[in-house]
């Protein structure tokens, strides 16, 4: 009778343990609740195309494979430049991998909400049928962005970069799909290792299988007819933003003593910020941006023309 009990007993908790364990898998499993499919309307426009052909013409000349256009990833990547552009979620201590309440999809402030079972990287599972995580970089400029300068900035820093050719913390994790989107003064991409089940996202107003040439003329054609800019434009690189008058003018002078005879308070509306260096060449002022991150790391370009000097 006894042996009878003890054999019950540990039955019993050998089906208790069984059942914890199945619960924790289950939670593991369901902690984001997998999203909706991509509206059937959505599609990208000819500069998103021809920056996601940039990245592939880059890798290929380190013979990497291209990445898939990605229709989920695609439609993230636009949700997030629009909430970036029109609600502004990388405040204070959030980054630009923040997400605004001002949407449909969970608030997210990266990285002081990042934890275990709490991923930014979620947010393709979360707002699409992409059964995995995603990876996404961004790029931010205080005017309309233009995709040869998107590209030459992530060719540029390391960080980007090692996205784009699987290196460093990616290397050994080929891209499966990749999603872009350019809105505004933001562009993002989104990387990520498993396969889109929606498959490719789509050129508006042109067929699914738009080739190269036919994407290129589109985007010749989109710049051809907008208006041309006869002011002259200066890029500036800012090492510190919204001082004091008093601050900005100590830290130029501080500057002026390391060796940057070019550092300047530059004010606008009450706001005061200092710049370090500045050309109206953006080539040289980017190298110029890449070298100063390192002292400098949150140095960033400010593009301004007669009517902001």
């Amino acid at each position: 009778m006894i042996k009878n009990t003890g054999i019950g007993i540990l039955a019993m908790f050998g089906v208790l343990i069984l059942l914890s364990i199945n619960v924790r898998y289950t939670c593991a499993q369901t902690a984001v609740k997998q999203g909706n499919p991509v509206p059937q309307n959505f599609c990208i426009d000819a500069r998103e195309m021809n920056l996601y052909l940039m990245i592939n013409d880059y890798r290929q000349r380190y013979n990497l494979p291209p990445v898939p256009l990605s229709k989920s990833l695609s439609y993230v990547a636009a949700l997030h430049a629009k909430d970036l552009f029109l609600n502004h979620p990388d405040q204070g201590a959030c980054n630009f991998h923040s997400w605004s309440n001002k949407g449909f999809w969970v608030p997210f402030c990266y990285p002081k909400d990042e934890n275990k079972k709490n991923s930014v990287w979620d947010k393709p599972r979360e707002l699409t049928k992409y059964p995995s995580r995603a990876y996404e970089i961004v790029y931010w400029e205080n005017n309309p962005l233009l995709t040869d300068t998107v590209m030459m900035v992530w060719k540029m820093e390391d960080y980007f970069n090692s996205f784009l050719l699987n290196t460093g913390k990616w290397q050994g994790k080929p891209w499966n799909a990749i999603g872009i989107a350019v809105y505004e003064n933001y562009a993002c991409a989104w990387f990520g290792e498993v396969s889109d089940p929606e498959g490719a996202a789509t050129v508006c107003g042109s067929v699914p299988t738009a080739s190269k040439d036919t994407v290129k003329q589109a985007v010749q054609t989109e710049v051809l007819s907008q208006p041309k800019d006869s002011i002259p434009v200066t890029y500036c690189i800012i090492v510190n933003s919204l001082l004091t008058k008093d601050a900005a003018n100590k830290l130029v002078s501080t500057l002026k003593s390391k060796g940057y005879p070019d550092a300047k308070v530059l004010e606008k509306n009450g706001k005061f910020q200092v710049s370090i260096s500045e050309s109206q060449d953006k080539a040289a002022i980017m190298l110029k941006l890449k070298e100063l991150k390192k002292m400098y790391r949150g140095a960033w370009l400010l593009k301004r023309d007669k009517v902001t000097r």
